[in-house]
């Protein structure tokens, strides 16, 4: 009967951890497939994600990343919000969706301003009639612009611009239709310093990032170094003062968290590999909170920025040990109070024991009823007493119990002697009743 049981919980037991086993080999075999929302070809943000791409699958085969070209950082946040994008490029200027999580810092960005030398354009504030080609409408650097243009008071209707490529702006600028060129991109890019050496161009300060920064934090005070674009002669001739962003990499929040921790570990140790296919790759850091979104940052990447944190243990091993050393102290404090306190209960029980002791020798030594009547009053009065003090807790239970025990024998000898006085009494009457008729008979 027992072989007809035991047969069929063997064969579940061995199907169950077979399709555990086989789950887990799944598992580790399985191929995960990414999508990163990027920028324009021509730009910067698709040959980094490349770049990434490549690294990542090089260290993990399992972990596929496919770089996709969109208009920018706008468009990129809606791809990520809609889940048709699990990463994207974005600049932190770029209004952030709910369902987007830091991965890492990537590169810094400055706001590029280039004018031709016959334009007259000095400032952002000489605008007003000009004509400025723009990047496409949702990318970072179109948003930017507009962005630079309201705090010095400007309106759409002050100047003509142009949304378009890279590669249609600066041949509107090439051939003289567009006065200036605003980009936003790393300070020494080659885009920048091809435009610089071909044409009859300079770079314009945009010398507000402070003030900016007032009601934009995410902005930056930013410069673009003497000779970033040219050594000799100098291009810029002087440290140019300009805005700053930064580009990041963000994940959805769903992208499971061991998958994150291995792209931002590989992000951060093969920066070699990263560096020799962008050079882009040698700024890439840990968010910091001071010019990133205000958004979290992924738990996955968290747990890799952390992982040389010591626990919780040894991070407060200090206040853990002196608050066990206060907790010992005070324990011990409670300890030795709490054996005062039973030693006090003791020496009360034991002065009740004492008294009771007393009283057991008085009634062996009772020569009348008086005298037991007494002392069985003072047994009661004493009884009644340690009750109070067992109510009181001034007495424990353990006391208690040992003082009944004497208390009934101190009781009983009372009785006992009262009994032997009794019959005492009895003999002595008969005696005497006896003495009485033999002197009658010798009369």
């Amino acid at each position: 009967m027992q072989n007809k049981f035991l047969f069929p919980i063997a064969l579940l037991s061995v199907v169950l951890i077979g399709s555990f086993g086989w789950n887990l080999h799944q598992d580790k075999q399985r191929v995960y497939e990414l999508t990163i929302a990027t920028g324009n070809k021509t730009g910067i943000y698709y040959p980094f994600a490349q770049a990434i791409a490549e690294v990542v699958i090089q260290e993990n085969p399992r972990l596929r990343i496919k770089v996709v070209e969109t208009q920018g950082s706008k468009e990129n946040m809606r791809l990520l919000q809609a889940n048709k994008a699990q990463l994207a490029i974005v600049q932190n200027d770029t209004e952030a969706v709910p369902e987007g999580r830091l991965i890492a810092s990537l590169f810094k960005e400055a706001f590029h301003l280039i004018v031709s030398e016959q334009s007259g354009i000095q400032s952002v504030s000489d605008f007003k009639g000009k004509h400025i080609a723009l990047m496409d409408k949702g990318s970072g650097s179109y948003s930017a612009f507009w962005l630079v243009s309201q705090h010095y008071g400007l309106k759409a209707s002050d100047f003509k611009s142009t949304p378009g490529s890279w590669a249609e702006g600066t041949k509107l600028f090439a051939s003289g239709e567009a006065d200036a060129i605003f980009r936003v991109l790393p300070p020494g890019s080659d885009l920048v310093s091809d435009l610089l050496q071909n044409t009859r161009a300079k770079l314009v300060p945009i010398d507000q990032a402070a003030a900016m920064k007032i009601k934009l934090p995410y902005l930056q005070a930013n410069l673009i170094p003497k000779g970033t674009y040219k050594g000799a002669p100098a291009v810029p001739d002087v440290d140019l003062p300009t805005v700053g962003v930064e580009a990041t990499l963000l994940v959805r929040q769903d992208v499971h968290p061991e998958i994150v921790k291995e792209i931002t570990q590989i992000l951060f140790e093969r920066r070699r590999n990263l560096v020799a296919a962008n050079r882009l790759a040698t700024m890439i850091s840990q968010p910091s909170g001071s010019g990133s979104f205000a958004i979290p940052i992924h738990e996955g990447a968290q747990a890799y920025y952390d992982r040389e944190k010591p626990d919780f243990f040894a991070a407060n091993s200090n206040v853990i040990g002196l608050s066990f050393s206060f907790v010992t102290l005070f324990v011990s404090w409670l300890l030795q109070l709490r054996a005062r306190f039973l030693q006090t209960q003791k020496n009360r029980a034991d002065k009740f024991n004492l008294i009771i002791l007393n009283l057991i020798q008085r009634s062996r030594q009772a020569g009348t009823f008086e005298e037991i009547d007494r002392l069985q009053e003072e047994l009661f009065e004493i009884f009644k007493q340690v009750m109070e003090d067992l109510d009181q807790d001034r007495i424990d239970a353990d006391s208690f119990h040992s003082f009944t025990f004497s208390w009934e024998t101190a009781l009983k000898i009372a009785s006992d002697r009262e009994k032997s006085l009794r019959n005492l009494s009895l003999v002595c009457d008969d005696l005497k009743s006896d003495f009485t008729e033999v002197k009658k008979m010798e009369k």
